[in-house]
């Protein structure tokens, strides 16, 4: 099977799931997700997007294999895209892969090239290949807002410092140095207390590295009159720490709405330890199937 017609599949596997759902199909309906507001208030599909529009810069936060996610950030970036003028920017591109990824929206290079110059995640074809040939389709901007995984490896091992060996050139990579950090934000040591003893001062710093730079690319393009749509992990932006607490240090003058997504077996009401994990919440049943 090719790669198209996995991804062909894979949304339409999401797509018929939320049809169901949502019309009520058949004897026994088995909800897929439900959507809610950060307070644990059930949102309707329409009140959803209008509050996402109302947003200057918007977190997309997702797990990475889940694939109603994936299909609402499709839905999400098509909604805004008919709406007005849209900047798209992910995790899941780094940096230094901008000129590739420019040399596809540009029609230069194909989706096997691309795929062979750039270090895409495993998961691109099904989950993010979408939403960049949307930009390509649609002539938007798409970011690659992550920092090279290299340099997140070295700060993991040996702290900030070691950006201290950057070239010039490399740098422009990353945020700029020095890298604001404040170890006592909850979702920081949070981070540590999942790591156990596994855990180092260092491994948050590799994580505040990535927060910054996405924060940082997300600043330096920003369109007035447009919105800016991210594509992340759930973690990087949640209880509007990680980017958004960036973000706010950058342009606190703008309107930066949230996404978290989050799995529950019971999906009639969002349990208290996701709320105000975000503005808005994806609450996706425990037993979806995942995508990778």
């Amino acid at each position: 099977m090719q790669a198209k017609d996995i991804r062909s599949f894979a949304r339409g596997c999401a797509m018929l799931a939320a049809y169901l759902f949502s019309t009520g199909v058949g004897a026994q309906v088995l909800p897929a997700y439900t959507l809610f507001d950060g307070q644990g208030k059930k949102l309707s599909h329409e009140r959803f997007l209008r509050i996402v529009a109302a947003g200057d810069i918007i977190l997309f936060g997702e797990e990475h294999d889940d694939p109603i996610a994936h299909w609402l950030q499709l839905v999400v970036a098509k909604d805004l895209s008919a709406r007005g003028p849209l900047v798209l920017g992910a995790e899941m591109i780094e940096a230094d892969d901008q000129a590739t990824l420019d040399r596809y929206l540009r029609g230069e290079i194909d989706e096997a090239a691309f795929d062979t110059l750039a270090r895409l995640w495993k998961n691109h074809g099904t989950d993010y290949a979408p939403l960049v040939d949307l930009a390509k389709e649609k002539g938007l901007p798409f970011v690659a807002t992550n920092v090279p995984r290299r340099f997140a490896r070295a700060v993991s091992k040996g702290g900030f410092t070691a950006l201290d060996t950057l070239t010039d050139a490399q740098r422009a990579w990353v945020a700029p140095m020095p890298i604001a950090f404040d170890p006592d934000l909850p979702g920081y040591k949070r981070m540590l207390a999942m790591m156990e003893d596994h855990g180092t001062p260092a491994m948050v710093q590799a994580q505040a590295l990535k927060d910054a730079t996405m924060a940082y690319f997300i600043t330096q393009h920003v369109i007035p009159g447009a919105r800016f749509l991210h594509f992340n992990g759930s973690f990087h932006s949640d209880f509007h720490e990680g980017i958004g607490w960036y973000l706010q240090r950058a342009v606190p003058q703008l309107k930066v709405v949230t996404i978290a997504t989050v799995l529950q077996k019971d999906l009639t009401h969002l349990e208290t330890e996701f709320r105000g994990q975000a503005d808005i919440i994806i609450c996706v049943t425990e037993e979806m199937t995942r995508t990778h």
